[in-house]
């Protein structure tokens, strides 16, 4: 398999990211990360879960209902993000919760697979899909339809691009043991059935390639569970989980969670992650800390086939923007 292309200016400036790398001023509940390259601004766009973490009714989840779409940026190659807007996408009606965004763009069009819950509720038991949402701009979506994919409780889209040319979803179906299933398609709207990629119970599956091979993270409730692949469909998972138990940075006390991951220009591979509010850094009195979510980010290092981070490391990352990254429509960096 090819190595990634170098760009000229691969060796940009690089600053250690912020700690914690981004926290969201509107509800500080940011989850469920998902990185961009926006081509327009020639910047850096996070799309999250914005959770409701500050709110006082206590009932249940349902701080994590009713849930928008937030939008962070950063102009220095992902070391430090401001909050830019809520993104502006249709819902049915407005007590709809939205989760888990996964934003990829083909050509000039920016392509949204998102989870919508038809309601805000207290429980975990109310029917999800993924919704298909385009746009050109990032920020203004259009809404093209429901994904059909044979189950009343699908989440946590990911998208990457097959050497044949055709799409591969993969997503959480709960109605199977929360195993990671796929689905095929050659023109983003119209799906087939590809099979179970991981049948270890997980969520929010990661999809890339790099190092020559294809790697597949997921959200395993104890840290990150790893996978690699040949082909994308027959997934080998290696023994050690990431992001077990909690890291030594301020903000960084409890497991990772829900991760993207994004290859630079430079080869990099930079693993984001939102981790719990708990532990040394609990506020005294305040009866929503533990509700609290942030974001950090660390590098993704391959050793014998094996990926490893050191989450208590600076993070020195200035991405560079992709040629080839695996939100884009061209080849995938690997």
């Amino acid at each position: 398999m090819p190595e990634l292309f170098l760009a000229p200016h691969a060796k940009a400036q690089q600053t250690a990211a912020a700690v914690p790398l981004y926290r969201d001023p509107v509800h500080d509940g940011a989850a469920d990360p998902a990185v961009i390259w926006n081509t327009q601004r020639k910047a850096w766009w996070m799309f999250y879960t914005n959770r409701r973490a500050d709110i006082q009714d206590s009932t249940g989840v349902r701080w994590v209902h009713g849930t928008r779409i937030g939008i962070a940026e950063s102009r220095d190659g992902g070391a430090h993000w401001k909050y830019l807007a809520e993104a502006d996408i249709p819902a049915e009606k407005p007590d709809y919760t939205l989760w888990a965004p996964e934003v990829i763009q083909v050509k000039s069009t920016y392509h949204m697979f998102l989870t919508v819950v038809p309601g805000t509720f207290s429980d975990w038991n109310a029917p999800r899909y993924i919704e298909h949402l385009t746009s050109t701009d990032l920020l203004h979506w259009k809404e093209i339809g429901k994904l059909e994919l044979g189950s009343d409780r699908v989440i946590d889209a990911c998208l990457f691009r097959k050497p044949d040319g055709a799409w591969r979803l993969w997503y959480k179906n709960e109605r199977d043991g929360s195993k990671i299933y796929m689905s095929d398609s050659t023109d983003l709207e119209h799906w087939s059935p590809a099979g179970i990629a991981v049948k270890t119970r997980g969520e929010g599956p990661v999809v890339f390639g790099w190092k020559g091979t294809f790697w597949l993270i997921q959200d395993a409730w104890n840290g990150l569970g790893v996978f690699h692949s040949s082909d994308l469909t027959n997934w080998e998972r290696q023994t050690e989980n990431l992001l077990q138990g909690h890291g030594a940075k301020p903000t960084d006390d409890a497991q990772g969670q829900h991760p993207d991951v994004v290859v630079d220009a430079a080869g990099r591979a930079w693993l984001f992650y939102f981790t719990h509010q708990s532990g040394k850094d609990e506020k005294p009195g305040d009866p929503q800390w533990k509700r609290r979510t942030v974001m950090h980010v660390t590098e993704l290092h391959e050793k014998g086939g094996v990926l490893q981070v050191d989450r208590d490391a600076p993070a020195a990352i200035h991405m560079l923007p992709p040629p080839k990254n695996k939100k884009s429509d061209v080849s995938e960096a690997w």
